[in-house]
């Protein structure tokens, strides 16, 4: 489905900053749904009609009520339509107000009302959002409903008259409280004049006995409170409705998220609308993941602590012996652990279990330079990008890697007589990173491969782990073979599934369609 930016790129002379102001409307416009009981469609006039009314429209977006029935089952995103096809889209667009339809709609099967709400930005209505509400479910509203739907209307005003979405207001409302799971009305003044039952229950289990119905939000929110510290000045703010701002209140074992959105009519403050939220057994379990992270990082730490250990004890024993073979293998086993303890050092900086492996592959290639042959010193040099890579794979890839290293470097360059030490020497890790597949080839000027040479076959004990690691373990494929000109190359093909940046969150997808918006405003 083609996003808000690309149509109104490919079909319209919206600005940059028209486009921030309708992605900002989009992120929050939920809540304006959900309180019309009514499916909302964003119309963008068509290029041709930028600067003229006439020539139709193209729908941008859609956002279908969670309070009550859509009337469009179906996605109208990339729609385009003629003027003489919505004419009360012109209409609200010419005269800068809400316009509804006398008649109810049958096109879609169903009796629908139609609204045209138009959204305005700097005096401008550079949009028009078609509101359509189901008739079939009509009936005699609740106090409840009459609440929502002066909300709505409300909110619609705000729109036409380029007040809503609130000036600097984060779009990024992701865990926001909806209007299902709590709804408090307040006036001018702050007293509730109506409170839903969820939200009434949900300062009950704060600790609040009083019905909220009259009361002063603020006071009964401060009266609650039993931190030590001062009220927060914030939490305060939302509470009495004066600013679009998002907070939290603990007490009573309970927590609950408050949301408040100032409603302005004609410049006047006609009240609030103050969402509230139970968020007590999220907050609980995220307390436990944070736990169980610190948990994960120290055993990370422990770990790498101990490899290290290991690694000083094998050298320890290296440096009492005196048959050649023995230390070399007992100093191959060294850089083995090493590499772990890299993976697991790297675990240890951060709670998830993923790692940015450009930074364990240049610490293990720098490893391997320091261990090279003195007669040729050579420090492995690395290009591409490896990428985010998971914990189960890191590891093994790390051991892959160090071995792959090492075998160039001993075999290629071992005895210090290829190229006689000339200065043309080189090692060279090269990282391919595609959506589902990870690709590393390191390639070496040294003396290359024996004639019978045979990967399948090799007595190798390094080669082994690596084709056992690459094969079995990560279900890759290996090759190795001589380098035009001199020398070798290996390379390793894994299968690698994408993984986000250590620490990203849902709130940088929700970011990433108006950060585009953002990068075409300054193209």
């Amino acid at each position: 489905m083609p996003t808000l930016t690309d149509l109104a790129r490919n079909y319209t002379n919206l600005t940059g900053a028209d486009l921030e102001w309708l992605h900002s409307l989009v992120s929050d416009w939920q809540l304006l749904a959900d309180l019309s009981f009514a499916d909302l469609i964003l119309w963008a006039p068509l290029r041709a009609s930028a600067d003229a009314i006439g020539a139709g429209w193209v729908a941008v977006a859609q956002m279908r009520p969670t309070t009550g029935p859509t009337s469009f089952p179906d996605d109208v995103v990339g729609s385009r339509v003629a003027s003489n096809e919505r004419p009360l889209l012109d209409t609200a667009r010419r005269e800068q107000r809400i316009w509804r339809e006398s008649d109810p709609d049958w096109t879609t099967g169903v009796p629908v009302r139609a609204e045209a709400i138009p959204v305005t930005r700097d005096g401008r209505a550079v949009a028009v959002i078609e509101r359509s509400t189901n008739l079939n479910s009509a009936r005699t509203p609740s106090r409840l409903e009459l609440t929502y739907l002066q909300g709505a209307d409300d909110l619609a005003r705000m729109v036409s008259e380029g007040t809503f979405p609130h000036h600097g207001q984060d779009a990024t409302l992701i865990r926001s409280p909806r209007v299902g799971d709590g709804l408090l009305r307040l006036d001018a003044s702050g007293r509730v004049t109506y409170a839903s039952p969820n939200a009434q229950s949900a300062y009950r289990r704060l600790g609040l006995a009083a019905d909220l119905m009259g009361a002063d939000l603020g006071a009964a929110t401060a009266q609650i409170s039993t931190s030590a510290e001062p009220v927060d000045e914030s939490l305060m703010l939302v509470a009495r409705g004066r600013a679009p701002r998002e907070s939290e209140i603990d007490a009573n074992g309970a927590v609950v998220q408050l949301r408040s959105i100032p409603l302005v009519v004609a410049g006047d403050k006609t009240g609030a609308l103050v969402l509230v939220r139970d968020v007590t057994e999220l907050r609980r379990r995220e307390q436990e993941l944070l736990t169980k992270e610190a948990t994960i990082r120290e055993i990370h730490h422990r770990v790498k602590n101990n490899l290290q250990t290991v690694a000083a004890l094998l050298r320890l024993q290296a440096r009492r012996l005196q048959a050649p073979e023995a230390v070399a293998a007992l100093e191959e086993a060294v850089r083995r652990v090493g590499s772990i303890a890299i993976v697991h050092e790297t675990l240890s900086h951060g709670p998830e279990e993923i790692v940015d492996f450009d930074d364990i592959a240049g610490r293990v290639a720098m490893m391997a330079g320091e261990v090279s042959s003195p007669e040729v010193r050579i420090m492995p040099t690395i290009t591409g990008q490896f990428g985010m890579l998971s914990a189960s794979v890191a590891t093994p890839l790390a051991m892959v890697l160090t071995e792959l290293l090492q075998n160039a470097l001993e075999h290629g360059f071992g005895d210090g007589t290829a190229h006689g030490g000339t200065g043309d020497e080189m090692i060279e890790v090269l990282a391919a990173r595609a959506p589902e597949q990870l690709t590393v080839t390191v390639s070496d000027s040294g003396s290359g491969l024996p004639e019978d040479f045979d990967v399948e076959s090799s007595t190798s004990l390094g080669l082994q782990i690596v084709r056992t690691l690459v094969v079995t373990e990560l279900g890759g494929r290996l090759s190795i073979t001589p380098r035009p000109g001199r020398g070798t190359v290996a390379v390793v093909d894994l299968p690698i599934r994408y993984e986000p940046p250590s620490g990203a969150s849902q709130q940088l997808a929700v970011r990433r369609e108006r950060g585009r918006a953002a990068a075409w405003r300054g193209a």
